[in-house]
């Protein structure tokens, strides 16, 4: 159980305004990994910011080249308290999204913390600068507690998380002894809701591919020739829906997982989706309506139409179009093999009489989770609701995306996702912020869990 001292120490340094203010200056540069300017930020953040705090740590800290061009840089730190002890990597990424200047409410500045009741506004304050400012700050609080951590410590950060992670896995398998570890232990994405500690294992992954009928090189009189020339915009949602019905039930099976697992289907029983004020309400007979919302969202995958079209909606001519295309997305769980998913599309369209439609996969992340009975999942749950006192939602993973996979499959490493967020905080738009009230539980509960560590340590 974490110390009476200790939690009241994490408590006031949120409630007196000294994590707010860290975060004033950690938003204060403006680190969006898509411009040149914000690589600049990002390099100043690494030496001025993240250096500084690991080093305070008692890590020794080192700058990584990207194998990957199109990547930034890599820090990484590391204190080895004892060989003996167990081994504890963290994660966050120092990049952003595009600020979106000008389109937040009431003037805000995306580089300017502003506070509003609850709200702390600025780009980064979700994610990930507040989520990896407070798991900096719960180890800082059990090291000048206890005057060590009790556990050795490697925390990597990445610049370019936002961009699709480019030289993640190259990094990590070239340097796999520098991170080994017992478990990782990170934040970021949202709770299940605001109100509900939540702990989450990994992520679904998502395979982008695009249907294209391109029929001929121009548009034909629709009266002259209809009935005559196929229609590819028709054909194209013909098509569509041999893979997905109208009402968002998967069709073809090799775009379906294995089953749901029943620890999963346990832990998922009696979670409530879209359980925040302002979250759009799920839809009736949405869906396999042989699961619940939980199930269909963590469990299960979906295939979403992202765009479709074909010629010119708003100024349509009475012309039948030469091509149509659409842009689709399968979010899917461990376990769904989309090795050969072009090929299975491919034959799957041909079979049902839609040989006409191209498919071509244009990019992949994959899925990846920690077995959500496993003792290290068991453990940090039970030093969670412990430490809150409520309940806390176990997740097999989120229903979006994070790089979980280098940690899972490529390091072999137990990941526990502790996120200081919620889903209404906007990331990735204007008017993103993090919540108060998160973040001084958050605060609590990652102090517990290092606490935790370091006592499951010297058991």
């Amino acid at each position: 159980m974490i110390p009476q001292s200790l939690r009241l120490k994490a408590e006031n340094h949120v409630d007196s305004g000294a994590l707010r203010d860290d975060l004033a200056r950690l938003v204060s540069y403006p680190t969006a990994s898509t411009t040149d300017e914000g690589r600049v930020a990002l390099k100043a953040y690494l030496d001025d910011v993240l250096t500084p705090m690991l080093t305070e740590l008692g890590c020794t800290v080192t700058e990584h080249p990207n194998p990957d061009p199109s990547g930034g840089p890599f820090l990484l730190g590391t204190r080895i308290e004892s060989p003996e002890l167990p081994t504890m990597l963290c994660y966050g990424h120092a990049d952003v999204v595009d600020g979106h200047s000008g389109r937040w409410s009431d003037g805000r500045d995306p580089w300017t913390l502003t506070v509003d009741g609850d709200r702390w506004y600025g780009r980064g304050t979700a994610d990930n600068k507040g989520q990896h400012l407070i798991n900096l700050t719960a180890l800082r609080l059990l090291l000048t507690e206890t005057g060590s951590l009790g556990f050795n410590l490697k925390f990597l950060f990445e610049t370019g998380e936002e961009i699709g992670s480019p030289g993640l896995a190259e990094f990590a398998a070239a340097h796999r002894e520098a991170l080994r570890a017992d478990v990782l232990i990170a934040s970021d994405g949202p709770r299940l809701d605001a109100a509900t500690p939540t702990l989450f294992l990994g992520s679904r992954g998502g395979l982008n591919f695009e249907l294209d009928v391109d029929l001929r090189p121009g548009a034909y009189h629709s009266g002259n020739w209809g009935g005559v020339l196929r229609n590819p915009a028709t054909t194209l949602a013909g098509a569509i829906t041999t893979l997905v019905d109208g009402h968002g039930r998967i069709l073809i099976p090799g775009l379906l997982p294995p089953g749901l697992p029943d620890p999963v289907r346990t832990a998922l029983s009696g979670i409530a989706v879209a359980n925040s004020p302002g979250d759009p309400a799920p839809d009736e007979g949405w869906g396999d309506q042989d699961l619940t919302a939980a199930e269909r969202l963590y469990g299960w995958n979906t295939l979403e139409v992202l765009g479709i079209g074909a010629a010119d909606v708003d100024h349509p001519v009475n012309a039948i179009p030469g091509r149509a295309r659409a842009a689709l997305q399968l979010r899917y769980v461990s376990g769904t093999d989309v090795g050969a998913a072009e090929r299975a599309l491919t034959e799957h369209l041909a079979a049902h009489g839609y040989p006409m439609v191209g498919v071509r996969v244009t990019s992949e992340f994959p899925a990846s989770r920690t077995e959500i009975d496993g003792p290290w999942p068991r453990w940090a749950h039970g030093v969670l609701e412990e430490a809150t006192g409520e309940p806390v939602a176990v997740l097999p993973n989120i229903g979006g995306s994070l790089p979980n996979s280098v940690f899972t499959d490529l390091l072999g490493i137990p990941t526990l996702w502790l996120p200081h967020s919620y889903p209404g905080c906007l990331q990735h738009a204007p008017d993103e912020h993090l919540l108060a009230p998160i973040a001084r539980e958050g605060l609590v509960l990652a102090t517990a869990l290092f606490h935790a560590l370091a006592g499951k340590a010297s058991r």
